[in-house]
């Protein structure tokens, strides 16, 4: 293979690059397959609404896992959600061909503190800290307030791309030893980048979600006879009190997402954001750009009673995946938050055909919902040597307990043992 000359370089914003050369990147989608059946899948669902317009739902044209995508980052930056005071200073990472042409990249951040993270060092800030050392700033490579796993060095498909990635890490590694910054970390990488970054002399980290797999289910009642039969009738109980009040559930997508709607929905992210957080992150105006510019990759469910929207969370959609990211409620109601963030979207996948449901960090009674322990992983690269022998130790032992937790968990599944259960 003939070796070309990279050029490495940092941009303040995602604007200095193109959608077209940042997408190509991010592994955009180019299955008419995949697209095809979304496609379908939408229109059977307008149908079955009395609806004949046209379907809506597509991710062909974009990055595989929508959070990497140009449009979503950009949108982070244009509402302010990151950047000025946010603690958030885009710094992303390019690599360039001899002729300018981009042909990798990095989502990266210079980070003032390690809030909206979901992978949690702040021990190690204040363990640094109390030594005499500067923690902050430091480099970010994540997407922000966005706990799901995806690429993060990313790489135009080609004979260069393996160069590529590896130039991403080197340039990680250099850039934070030459700017005496204390580290940089990478973020719910997939494993096989996680794997690259350990043999260039990142440190390992595990943790754990819990996601839903599709075992080809024909509706939610093929899913729920899978379960044992406590879970089942668990989750039918549950299902039919979170929705007792009179509420009526909606799919919102594409052209139904006006700026009404966002009004309403921005209304439920801050009530419950400010209670869950203190500060929500994503300003209004991000939601009104991602509407705009990934309005067909998007799925609000939203709950209405007597006329008026209570409650709403929203999800974004990969060729195979549906992620659940922010929800809220100005009504409180036993079991709406499950029905709203776990069975709807586990109805909404096996409705079009999507093989996962992704709900967002942490959450160990996602178990009995059917959601099972799956590993993420996260790479540090730790500048000062005695604070990263000391992390080394840590995450070793650490990454023990996560495996042993998930096997444990994973043996606690919901389903069924045997195939003669009886109700």
């Amino acid at each position: 293979m003939t070796e070309i000359e990279l050029r490495i370089r940092l941009a303040s914003s995602i604007g200095e690059v193109s959608a077209a050369a940042w997408n190509a990147c991010a592994g955009q989608t180019a299955s008419a397959c995949s697209d095809r059946s979304l496609q379908s899948a939408a229109k059977l669902t307008h149908e079955d609404n009395g609806d004949n317009s046209p379907p809506q739902l597509s991710t062909r044209g974009y990055p595989n896992n929508p959070f990497v995508s140009h449009e979503f980052l950009a949108s982070l930056e244009a509402s302010s959600s990151v950047g000025g005071r946010t603690g958030w200073q885009p710094r992303h990472l390019l690599v360039e061909g001899p002729d300018g042409a981009l042909l990798g990249a990095a989502p990266c951040y210079l980070k003032a503190h390690s809030r909206g993270e979901y992978v949690f060092d702040h021990g190690w800030a204040e363990a640094f800290e109390q030594a005499g050392g500067d923690y902050y700033p430091k480099l970010q490579v994540a997407v922000p307030f966005t706990p799901v796993t995806g690429p993060r060095l990313l790489a135009r498909p080609g004979p260069q791309a393996a160069a590529v990635r590896g130039a991403l890490a080197g340039a990680l590694a250099e850039i934070t030893s030459q700017n005496r910054l204390s580290s940089a970390h990478v973020t719910f990488l997939p494993e096989s980048e996680w794997r690259l970054l350990g043999a260039r002399g990142f440190l390992q980290r595990t943790d754990q979600q819990f996601h839903w797999e599709n075992a080809g289910y024909a509706s939610f009642e093929g899913f729920l006879a899978a379960l044992a039969a406590r879970k089942r009738k668990t989750i039918r109980r549950e299902r039919k009190q979170a929705l007792a009040p009179g509420i009526d559930v909606h799919w919102l997508t594409g052209a139904d997402l006006t700026e009404s709607v966002w009004d309403t929905f921005f209304a439920f992210y801050m009530e419950t954001g400010a209670r869950k957080w203190g500060q929500p992150y994503l300003t209004r105006g991000f939601f009104s750009r991602i509407g705009e510019s990934m309005g067909q990759r998007i799925v609000l469910i939203m709950a209405k009673r007597g006329g008026r929207w209570i409650a709403g969370a929203i999800n974004f959609l990969g060729p195979d995946t549906i992620y659940g990211r922010n929800w809220g409620a100005i009504e409180h109601h036993p079991f709406l938050h499950f029905e709203l963030c776990y069975y709807q979207a586990i109805d909404y996948a096996i409705r079009h055909g999507l093989q996962r449901v992704e709900a967002g960090a942490q959450g160990e009674h996602k178990l009995a919902r059917g959601y099972l322990p799956t590993t993420t992983y996260s790479a540090h690269f730790i500048a000062n040597p005695a604070l990263r022998r000391a992390i080394d130790d840590y995450l070793e032992r650490e990454r023990a307990y996560v495996e042993a937790a998930g096997e444990e968990l994973a043996a606690a599944a919901p389903f069924r043992k045997d195939l003669v259960e009886q109700e």
